[in-house]
């Protein structure tokens, strides 16, 4: 069934609109919950918490891409379930290494000095745009969907060292990026 479809059902508050949801973006936001969790049960109780989510926020927002809506909502849930799941034992799991990854990119100790999370958002979009499509999608990959590095190489036809050697050079250039622009230190 098409989004626009779905969509509409969202907003007629047929349930069945759930169901096709489902059938269709199933696979894609088991895999963004299964990247950040790697424990089954938890990400069908996400992907499943998604459907909730979307299910409530249709009648007051039209999604442009249903997609990216659904996998926002999936990533935002995983996250928030793994931070519960993680803060007693903290233990050094993928998600957290890819956030080390990136915590010297962003000033984290004043975020007073932000207008708003939109702009740095409008920052870092601004970025990729610039960059050449593979690294782009390295990035993408690496730091929306968590992918590990085996993934990326395969689905760029690059070596694990590339896409190693790729991500480190682009976070420096980030992290160059968002002090020029006054977002880091």
């Amino acid at each position: 069934m098409e989004d626009e479809k779905i969509i509409d059902l969202y907003w007629n508050r047929d349930q069945g609109a759930i169901g096709h949801t489902a059938e269709k973006y199933g696979s894609y936001c088991g895999r963004i919950a299964k990247n950040i969790l790697l424990n089954k049960e938890d990400c069908e109780e996400c992907v499943n918490d998604t459907w909730l989510r979307a299910w409530n926020a249709m009648p007051d927002e039209r999604p442009a891409i249903l997609s990216a809506f659904l996998g926002a909502i999936t990533r935002n849930l995983s996250l928030d379930r793994y931070r519960k799941l993680h803060t007693a034992k903290r233990g050094k799991g993928e998600v957290e290494f890819i956030f080390d990854e990136l915590t010297d990119q962003v000033d984290k100790k004043e975020p007073s000095h932000y207008i708003e999370e939109q702009e740095l958002v409008a920052c870092i979009n601004h970025f990729l745009k610039n960059l050449p499509k593979e690294h782009r999608v390295m990035f993408v990959r690496r730091y929306w969907y968590f992918d590990n590095i085996t993934e990326i190489a395969e689905r760029c036809a690059c070596s694990e060292a590339k896409v190693k050697t790729t991500l480190f050079r682009v976070r420096g250039k980030l992290l160059d990026y968002l002090k020029k622009e006054g977002y880091a230190l």
